[in-house]
């Protein structure tokens, strides 16, 4: 069965299921951007088999390389929970059925792992050191997992995860994100991951106020930079091409489709298309791609025929990718940033604007 139709039944039902634990306005979004991607959209496409070989040979080597434990401890950053997390969306991201699939048993136990790390207060990996980031990335991972995996931990433990989340912002004069929970500055980066990871949490219906997610878009406002059309660090100016992902992804998640912050993000990205910061390479073509499918046609025809063709050339004979973060979490990003043509995580699904997330003003 071609992989769109393999996946509709499921993306439906999870739709429905998050949708019962929803407010009101917030389930109707959700039901509209399902319906706009279930009527006819000129965006969705068959996987075509080449594109489809070279992501089972990046999960047949995640698969294989995993560690007994569910992490990947035998490579670099790859016994963080946030790692973990990212290499377990790629191969939810591709599809199958998460408790009886091909994937099963790593993503259990890969799961296991990252429960295995999480604390009484919710905060996931404080035993190794790991950060803001992590925690995020494995919280968005849950998110993704919740309605689909059958594991009665996963939901306390989202609940959880997301309301440290939500007290580390309470008490940042920012009202966004950095390395730490007590930070008192934030920077767009950790806090994208940390926006993306509520996001994804309120979609599954975990309830996550207006109030952070507005807070959390003021600060990417106050970071923006009109004539770079790019965002900052910890503040305006400096926009680099990861950032400009970042930012443009932000928006077009929380409904921000005219926004022209967004629209000049876009331009950056596309002009700069061939110009990627290769120090961060593949953290880049994960956001930038999720940025420009939420744009659409020409723009994601042209991005996406380019990332593929670019993955394509450099994937290793083991079916992994290699970067500066270490074998598991470049693989996973790669992947990640491929996953937007089987559309099968919720995060995935292309957003339309609604009232109750037009919050950037």
């Amino acid at each position: 069965m071609p992989a769109q139709g393999r996946l509709a039944g499921r993306r439906w039902r999870f739709s429905l299921y998050a949708a019962l634990s929803m407010p009101l306005t917030l389930a109707l979004l959700v039901a509209s951007s399902v319906l706009a991607g279930a009527q006819g959209d000129s965006y969705g496409k068959e996987v075509s088999p080449d594109l489809d070989a070279v992501y089972e040979r990046g999960l047949a080597c995640l698969a294989k390389s995993q560690s007994p434990n569910g992490s990947w401890s035998h490579d670099t950053y790859g016994a963080l929970p946030g790692v973990v997390g990212m290499a377990a969306m790629a191969m939810l991201a591709h599809g199958d059925d998460p408790n009886f699939g091909p994937y099963a048993d790593n993503l259990r136990r890969a799961f296991g792992f990252i429960l295995s790390k999480a604390g009484p207060d919710g905060y996931i990996g404080r035993d190794n050191h790991s950060s803001m980031y992590s925690h995020a990335f494995a919280t968005l991972a849950m998110a993704e997992a919740y309605g689909q995996l059958d594991d009665p931990r996963l939901g306390p433990a989202l609940n959880k995860a997301v309301k440290i989340l939500l007290k580390a912002q309470s008490s940042n004069p920012t009202k966004a994100w950095r390395y730490t929970l007590d930070a008192r500055d934030a920077d767009t980066s950790v806090s994208g991951a940390v926006l993306m990871a509520l996001l994804s949490a309120r979609n599954a219906g975990i309830e996550v106020p207006d109030s952070a997610i507005g807070g959390a878009l003021g600060f990417f406002k106050a970071c923006y930079t009109p004539s770079e059309g790019n965002w900052g660090y910890a503040s305006a100016g400096g926009g680099n091409y990861p950032r400009a992902g970042i930012g443009v992804l932000m928006l077009s998640l929380t409904g921000q489709m005219n926004a022209p912050e967004r629209l000049a993000g876009l331009r950056y990205i596309m002009a700069n298309v061939d110009n990627p910061d290769p120090n961060y390479l593949h953290y880049a073509k994960y956001y930038c791609s999720q940025a420009v499918f939420h744009a659409g046609g020409r723009e994601w025809e042209k991005w996406n025929a380019m990332n593929f063709a670019e993955l394509k050339s450099f994937q290793a004979e083991d079916g992994s990718w290699s970067g500066q973060f270490g074998k598991t979490c470049t693989t996973s990003f790669a992947l990640l940033s491929l996953a937007l043509n089987y559309r099968y995580l919720p995060i995935y699904e292309r957003k339309l604007p609604g009232p109750s997330l037009r919050l950037l003003r």
